[in-house]
């Protein structure tokens, strides 16, 4: 089995802020698919092809509460978090097969919880705040124009993940190398 993990916050307060971007895609990719995610007490979850994909609800900071409940009663082999990303401009994606929590703290509680960084990420830029606090500016929402970036992304996302869904990590590396130059030409003219 394979966990994939959209972090985020529950609830309808933060359904559209940009800390919950990764929850909101998996929305769009299950959604896509034809399929609901189905409740647990601590996320939500769909299971398809091996692969479990889940929403914590545990809230951002006690991410790594939700993916150790589904270790307690599945084998996984590999994990995939898709998480927001300040350091990234809206629009950016950045996969990595393991690395550092980067002062993300849904990262960090997942990374606390494994007793390890040895988990994939797929970072979604959703760029840095100009004048306001970070914590007030990740919990904030997506303005107009951004969501319009947003959808390309999305699409972007889905490609990604079915790459990954019914292939690998390598595979969806692979598929973001190829689609990355069309991809940034359709941001740049939006």
């Amino acid at each position: 089995m394979r966990l994939v993990v959209g972090l985020g916050n529950p609830g309808k307060k933060y359904q559209n802020n940009r800390h919950n971007v990764g929850s909101s895609f998996l929305d769009f990719y299950i959604k896509k698919l034809g399929y609901r995610f189905k409740r647990k007490i601590k996320f939500d979850y769909f299971t398809l092809d091996n692969v479990i994909f889940i929403k914590p609800k545990t809230y951002m900071n006690r991410s790594g509460d939700a993916v150790s409940s589904i270790l307690t009663k599945y084998k996984i082999a590999e994990i995939l978090v898709l998480s927001d990303d300040i350091y990234l401009p809206l629009g950016e994606v950045r996969i990595r097969k393991k690395g550092s929590p980067g002062g993300h703290n849904g990262l960090r509680s997942i990374s606390e919880s494994l007793g390890s960084n040895d988990f994939s990420r797929l970072r979604i830029g959703v760029g840095a705040p100009e004048a306001e606090a970070l914590s007030q500016y990740v919990l904030d929402n997506f303005s107009k124009k951004e969501e319009k970036i947003l959808k390309f992304v999305f699409d972007l996302l889905n490609d990604l993940l079915e790459s990954y869904h019914h292939g690998d990590l390598d595979q969806m590396i692979n598929e973001y190398s190829v689609l990355k130059k069309s991809y940034s030409k359709k941001i740049l003219d939006s």
